[in-house]
């Protein structure tokens, strides 16, 4: 495979800087993409010269480009697309659907259309993916500097109004409240199917603008949705996409509150749920950029504590007490106003239990067990999934404090709960307890509540 001539070349530092994360020299790389490549039928012979020119700015023809981004992966053991190492896929393959911030409303229903229909027919998911964080710095730059839409005319088939918008909406609703109550497990196929079937056929036709604009917010929303309910069924690289592709969407409808909420509620999490908390203090402080000025204060909440929780994760306190101190002077702003429809479950409780959680990672379990016991009393009963994750979080806090009988407890409640759940989340933090608890010596109780979830 000879060399893509490029008249602009300049230096490939996306390559070097996942290299480096893998800790992979130019011979090593070099071998590795030459036996990768052996997997595929192909006699490469690259060595680290070859490596060298790569990270000149040179790109190989062909599919090398998309063997050293797998060859890369295998080492880092996660996925690595061939964007992330600054080279473009070959003329005919067809890239990972979801990680682009599309320019044009066009572009953008392309790329969000191809992502449901993948997960819907299970298509392009990788088992186990993983992606790097850094795939969603670029997306969030995007949407800091991008202009709005200057029209979404033309996003709905003839005859769609304002009752199709009512019943899009309505299904939202019913099928956020399903998922609090049960969990993702059950619930998420579900979903994936109705944004490839419905909600893609309804934003794919011609329309008025306003019901363009509302359609593109209902989009954004189930689509951000779906993005929770894969971190809640164990599938971080793939909620990535959903969560740029809910960034994209509420682009289209001018609500800069929703995309910044996206950003901190979705895409920070993440970054800190695959333990890059600078990342996800970059993420959040992007949100808080985009959403200056006054207004927002819902979004404001979700930004500052994003940015606390990362700070909390880093070990600096005085940093996550300054932005959980922010959240709290948004929240009590926003006390009187309307709450958008997508920030409803940032209240006072949700602000507690994130001030548990950075109370935790900062060591200190007597301030976590008095804010996730807030958090608890402040859960709404149709909730079951949140008030599991509380009480863990409880149990988790009474145990650092010695209180072991208690938290045996508070755990067992939660483990009543996890019968009609299906949440990875719930039982990640459930398993993390119980290795705490066999810590102490109680290997025989964290067995039993272990066996409950499996009962369950």
């Amino acid at each position: 495979m000879g060399a893509r001539p490029r008249a602009d070349r300049k230096a490939n530092d996306r390559l070097r800087a996942v290299m480096e994360e893998a800790a992979c020299s130019n011979t090593g790389l070099a071998r590795r993409v030459n036996m990768c490549g052996a997997e595929h039928g192909l006699g490469l012979r690259y060595d680290k010269t070859s490596v060298a020119r790569w990270l000149r700015g040179q790109q190989p023809r062909g599919r090398a480009p998309a063997i050293i981004a797998q060859a890369l992966g295998r080492k880092l053991g996660r996925t690595v697309t061939v964007d992330e190492i600054g080279m473009v896929p070959a003329p005919g393959t067809t890239p990972i659907p979801g990680l682009r911030f599309e320019p044009t409303l066009a572009g953008a229903l392309r790329e969000a259309g191809a992502l449901w229909r993948g997960d819907a027919s299970r298509l392009d998911l990788p088992a186990g993916e993983r992606l790097s964080t850094s795939v969603l710095v670029q997306p969030s730059r995007d949407w800091l500097i991008a202009e709005p839409d200057p029209s979404v005319a033309g996003a709905g088939p003839p005859g769609t109004g304002a009752a199709d918008v009512a019943v899009v909406r309505a299904t939202i609703t019913s099928f956020a409240g399903l998922d609090h109550r049960f969990g993702s497990g059950r619930l998420r196929p579900v979903v994936v199917h109705y944004l490839d079937s419905v909600v893609h056929s309804l934003l794919t036709g011609c329309s008025a603008e306003s019901t363009g604009r509302q359609l593109f917010g209902a989009a954004a929303r189930l689509t951000e949705l779906a993005g929770y309910m894969a971190v809640d069924t164990g599938q971080p690289g793939l909620a990535q996409r959903y969560y740029i592709q809910a960034l994209r969407l509420s682009q289209a409808t001018g609500d800069r509150g929703m995309g910044a909420y996206v950003l901190a509620a979705g895409m920070s999490r993440v970054a800190l749920r695959l333990g890059s908390p600078h990342e996800a203090v970059q993420l959040a402080r992007v949100a808080q950029e985009g959403v200056r000025g006054p207004g927002a204060p819902t979004a404001r909440v979700a930004c500052h504590v994003a940015e606390a929780r990362a700070h909390a994760l880093l070990g600096d306190a005085r940093a996550c007490e300054k932005a959980a101190g922010q959240a709290a002077e948004s929240l009590a702003r926003g006390d009187s106003g309307e709450v958008p429809e997508w920030g409803a479950g940032v209240d006072r409780a949700h602000l507690a239990e994130e001030l548990a959680r950075c109370s935790r990672d900062l060591d200190r379990p007597e301030d976590a067990a008095r804010w996730a016991w807030e958090a608890l009393r402040g859960c709404p009963p149709d909730r079951a999934r949140r008030r599991a994750l509380r009480l863990l979080l409880l149990a988790s806090a009474r145990l650092r404090l010695g209180e072991v009988e208690e938290s045996r407890d508070t755990a067992a409640q939660a483990v009543e709960l996890l019968g009609e759940l299906r949440s990875a989340q719930c039982v990640d933090d459930l398993k993390d307890f119980c290795g705490g608890l066999a810590a102490r010596g109680e290997q025989e109780a964290a067995r039993a509540l272990l066996a409950g979830l499996d009962a369950g």
